[in-house]
């Protein structure tokens, strides 16, 4: 599974697949991840880094270099040697002979090396675009929560004008209207409170991409919507091909790769040399060479292959700890994301419309004067309550969602839904 269709696969849940985000230039989530992709300083940096192991690549490929030598024996001495008719004259190329397979272990250590940092390049796009999923879900629970607000000052400017009405009549004492309209500025504070909320989420959005100061105005979007809570045996499944475990068979190759090496340096090289030396005083030449090979490479090398072992060895038990840290996430997620499933269908389900049907009984009394003003601003201050639980059980559930995403890197919707990843799929 594509680790960046995992983070967008999570986007399509929150945004019903092609949510977009208007500015002055329309501008969609996926152009959010765009964004994010193309300027975050970490992920170029690692990007700098590929091209650096690009780099110590080519030079691990590299065979040992030829020497060109040239020596003079015999002149400028005294006697027979005595400037340059007896002088011997040496020509000769030198190189290595590597043994043990080291530049094949070289280069498959620097490839390996090289796809490590490829993987923490997606691991981090991963973790930015689920980043970008949450601030977008704070900026629409924003958007939400100021409808709230919105429907709450409506309700209470209603009250207030039912309750001057009764005032004018002289059947209700004026301090019922002072308290009614305390109530409608509280309501008032708390939409500008929500409008403010709305625009720090929406600055926090385009701060991942380095422009906080650029107007975004967010489509209205419903999070009414919840997910189906995955079936947990089936979640521990895929946690065993997620990208944090699958980490790990990168790092085996790597550290089998780095055991091949320090083996393969225990087998000498061979140092050869041949050449063509002048005889001087016969006016011959004469062909020469040599052979080196260096004594107690086997006993210089033990101690790097231990280590490579033992390092091996160790990454059993690594990965063995962080499955076991991963499974119990795993379960918190799951859990959160029942129980604020369960939570918003009950009070959907049952609360909300039992606490409109109280307003409305209230509402009633009060205009039949059964009943005082203060039981009709309480039911409208529960179902405020109850409506705001509502929107966090909502929002709870699908920052669970998207957290489990990442967590096994699968996307957990509907293929349909996926398709409108295809989008960024291809960015670099």
């Amino acid at each position: 599974m594509n680790l960046l269709r995992a983070a967008l696969a999570a986007a399509a849940l929150v945004l019903g697949a092609h949510a977009p985000i208007t500015s002055a230039a329309p501008l969609s989530l996926n152009d959010a991840f765009a964004r994010v992709i193309d300027h975050h300083p970490e992920l170029q940096r690692l990007q700098f880094a590929l091209d650096t192991q690009a780099a110590e690549a080519e030079r691990a490929a590299q065979r040992p270099a030829l020497r060109l030598g040239a020596s003079v024996e015999n002149a400028l001495g005294s006697g027979a040697a005595h400037g340059l008719d007896g002088a011997e004259l040496s020509l000769s190329l030198a190189s290595l002979f590597e043994r043990g397979g080291k530049r094949a272990a070289r280069i498959e250590f620097v490839e390996l090396q090289r796809s490590g940092i490829d993987w923490q390049r997606q691991a981090l796009q991963l973790d930015l675009l689920a980043e970008v999923v949450r601030r977008y879900l704070d900026a629409v629970a924003a958007s939400e929560q100021q409808a709230l607000a919105q429907e709450d000052l409506r309700q209470r400017e209603a009250v207030e004008k039912a309750i001057e009405q009764r005032v004018r009549a002289g059947s209700t004492p004026q301090s019922a209207q002072r308290v009614a309209e305390a109530a409608r500025i509280r309501a008032e504070g708390a939409v500008a409170a929500a409008i403010r909320q709305q625009q720090r989420a929406l600055r926090s959005l385009s701060a991942l991409w380095g422009a906080a100061l650029e107007p975004i105005e967010l489509a209205t979007r419903d999070l009414s919507v919840l997910p189906p809570v995955p079936d947990l045996a089936s979640l521990q499944t895929l946690l065993q091909r997620s990208p944090a475990l699958r980490r790990f068979a990168d790092e085996a190759r790597l550290r089998e790769a780095r055991l091949q090496l320090a083996r393969s340096s225990g087998v000498a090289d061979v140092e050869w040399q041949f050449g063509l030396r002048r005889l001087q005083a016969e006016r011959d030449w004469g062909l020469i060479g040599s052979v080196s090979i260096p004594f107690g490479s086997a006993g210089r090398a033990a101690p790097s292959i231990r280590g490579a072992e033992s390092e091996l060895a160790a990454l059993a038990l690594e990965r063995e700890t962080t499955a076991r840290g991963l499974e119990s996430t795993l379960v918190e997620v799951w859990s959160a994301l029942d129980a604020a499933v369960d939570a918003a269908d009950r009070i959907e389900r049952d609360l909300l419309p039992a606490l409109a049907q109280a307003e409305q009984a209230v509402e009633r009394a009060y205009r039949a004067g059964a009943v005082g003003h203060l039981d009709w601003l309480q039911i409208q201050a529960e179902q405020l309550d109850a409506r705001q639980q509502r929107l966090q059980q909502r929002l709870a559930a699908h920052r669970a969602l998207i957290e489990l995403q990442r967590l096994t890197g699968e996307a957990l919707l509907d293929p349909a839904l996926a398709l409108a990843t295809t989008e960024v799929e291809t960015t670099p």
